[in-house]
This record gives structure tokens, sequence and C-alpha cells, in this order.
């Protein structure tokens, strides 16, 4: 995957490279084989008396006469609005149901489908979330642990293991961030000018407005209504919502303290770090360095692959490519 390269039909120069390679897989490209993905819906409860929806991979049929030996467990964290419906979540499902392993995908509060009791929802460095989540899957599953953050939950899976230094080699094996915005001022400047605006961030907003609406409705006066729908760009929208809620002083303290790239050397746990230098969320400007990471890091940094696409095949193509490169890295650490 360090060297993928884009399919003739995809590619593309420039910004217009990185667009094509973002928004045609999602959109388009095939994210399993053959027969669709299913989930078990699992409810925890959280110490704040909430909860996190988990979806699990229901076990192939193949998978029930094979040996009763625990099969390794690998978590994805989605990103930004992501599920365990979107398109990078469904190639891993795949790839783990091929593997004959075990899969789930926890959803950060409010994208399972249902909307969260607390006032809090998730952000970029929720590290001690994600820190709460890896331990309910430690306790549950005694086999070896791997996760795979995308996007945000990339990030936010980078600063837990930043933050939990040597103890987080006893709860995970390794960790893979992918398309992950290490350096949030940057993705979010980024994705607050011109295609990226008119694209990219009116998306997210579309979908990240009314459920801090209806969260406003359960917990009235948490925000300032008018204010958050006035917002027209991410660093608006975390202003009023995001940061204030999660006890950072305003946008600009969020992005700062939230992102993973001043905090790599501390990670004491094998991690890959998967980046396209073309991905139009994160400039590739803003990507951390050999000097920067320390000896457990590794950097995969293809000229092509988008935000989280790296499509292959045959046109419309598929997004499998980045699971079975990521998937031998896994293993290696399982």
């Amino acid at each position: 995957m360090h060297a993928y390269r884009a399919p003739a039909w995809l590619a593309g120069s420039g910004a217009v490279g990185g667009n094509l390679q973002t928004i045609w897989p999602a959109l388009f490209s095939r994210a399993h084989h053959g027969s669709p993905i299913h989930y078990q819906r699992e409810r925890w409860s959280t110490p704040d008396h909430d909860f996190i929806d988990v979806d699990w991979l229901e076990p192939a049929p193949s998978c029930a006469d094979q040996s009763t030996a625990p099969r390794p467990l690998l978590v994805l964290f989605h990103g930004l609005e992501g599920s365990s419906q979107s398109h990078y979540a469904l190639a891993f499902a795949d790839w783990a149901r091929a593997q004959g392993w075990r899969y789930a995908v926890p959803h950060f509060r409010g994208c399972s489908g249902e909307i969260n009791r607390a006032p809090r929802a998730y952000h970029s460095g929720d590290y001690e979330e994600v820190g709460w989540m890896l331990q309910q899957f430690r306790a549950r599953h005694a086999a070896p642990l791997v996760a795979v953050g995308i996007s945000l939950g990339g990030n936010a899976l980078l600063r837990w293991a930043e933050e939990s230094g040597d103890e987080a080699a006893g709860v995970v094996r390794g960790v893979v961030a992918i398309s992950s915005p290490l350096d949030l001022a940057a993705a979010g400047h980024a994705l607050g000018r011109g295609f990226n605006r008119a694209v990219y961030t009116r998306m997210f907003l579309r979908s990240m407005k009314p459920r801090a609406l209806a969260r406003l409705q359960l917990h009235p006066g948490l925000f300032d209504r008018q204010a958050l729908l006035a917002a027209r760009n991410l660093h608006e929208y975390d202003n009023v919502f995001t940061a204030p809620l999660h006890g950072f002083r305003d946008t600009d303290d969020y992005w700062a303290r939230a992102s993973a790239k001043p905090h790599l050397a501390r990670i004491r746990v094998p991690a890959l770090v998967l980046n396209a230098a073309n991905d139009p969320f994160v400039p590739a400007r803003s990507l951390p360095t050999l000097r920067e990471v320390g000896k457990m890091v590794t950097l995969w940094q293809p000229a092509h692959g988008g935000h989280v696409g790296f499509a292959a095949g045959r046109w419309p193509g598929h997004v499998l490519t980045l699971p079975q490169a990521v998937g031998p890295w896994l293993q290696q650490h399982c």
C-alpha cells in the first residue's frame, strides 16, 4: 500500500485526482465479495449512564466448523459521521470474514442511528472513550486484539496509544490509523476552503447539525442554536458545539490538544499510519516525517489514494485493496 497507484480510469493529477479517488470509491466501488455483510448489534452501558452500540460481524458459516481456538479480534473505529455501513467498514468486515477473525465496529455516540442520552457526543481526540471501548473488548475477548481507526477514528485511536504509553500493549497488539487528520488545524482549514468547503464540509454539516439539534432538544440550553445554524465550516461548528461540550476552550484549543501528530514519538505499541499524499482532507505538508515519530510507528504515504479511497481493479473498482494491504501487517502483530 505504501506504493499504491490509482487505476488508470481513476487517475488524475493534484487535487483532481485526490477528489476523484475520494468520492468515487465511497459512492460506487464494491466493498465486499459475494454475500452481503451482516452484523449483530450489542448495546453497552457507559459509566455516565449512556450507551454505545457495537456491531459484530456475524460468523461466516465456514468458521463454525473450525477449531475452537480463540480467533483474533479486529476492532474498527469509524470516521466522522461514519458507521458500520461505511464502505471502509464493510471492506474490513469482508477481510475479517475471509480470515476467520472476529470483527466489531463500535459506534461513536450518535452515529448508530439513535441519539444518545448524555450531552456529550464524540470528537477527534476522544481517547478516553476509545480507551473505555477497548477495555470492554479486552475483557470480553481473550485472543489477540488489534484496532484500526479511519480518519477521525484513527486520530482518536493514536491519541489513546500516546496517552496510554506502555499500558497500551496490555490491551492491543497493534493499531492502524488510515487517512487520519493528525494535524487537525491543517485539516480543518483545508476543509474550510474552495471545493472542499462546498462539497465535503457541506456534506458533514448536513448530518452533524440535525444530530446536534436533536441533542439540544434533550438538553435545553446546551449550546446556542442560532450560532450552530449559522456555522458554515467546521471551525465555526466546533466552536459552538464540539469544543465547549468536551472541555475545550474553543476550536483552536480543541484542534491543538486533540491532534495526534505532536505526540507520535510517545507510542509504545506497534502502529501503522497510512496517509495518501493527495488526500483532499489532509494536506501532504502536514503529514509526519520519520524524524517526528518513534521507532514503534511505521509510516505509509503513497502518492495516490485520496481520503479513504484506495480503489483498485476494473471500473467501477473495489475498495478491498485497503484491508488486503493492511491485513498482513495486522496478522504479523497477532
